[in-house]
């Protein structure tokens, strides 16, 4: 369930989870990534290993994100 703030603040990674797939944050102790973008194919993104916060690194998957819906579906 997406929360108003958050859809607001990202809304491409928002409907990313509600439709496409989904997205993991921390350390999953085989990547050197904080954020990763995935769906049933597999990983379509995954951030740097370190950013000064989480909101600089949710707004680079949110950019990601952005651009492989607008290159995917069109968008």
């Amino acid at each position: 369930m997406k929360t108003a703030a958050f859809a607001a603040a990202y809304p491409y990674l928002s409907r990313w989870v509600e439709s496409c797939g989904w997205i993991e944050v921390g350390d999953d102790g085989m990547r050197p990534s904080l954020i990763r973008v995935l769906d049933e194919g597999g990983m379509i993104w995954e951030s740097a290993s370190h950013y000064a916060s989480i909101d600089e690194a949710l707004r680079d998957a949110e950019a990601a994100v952005a651009q492989f819906m607008r290159e995917q579906y069109g968008e």
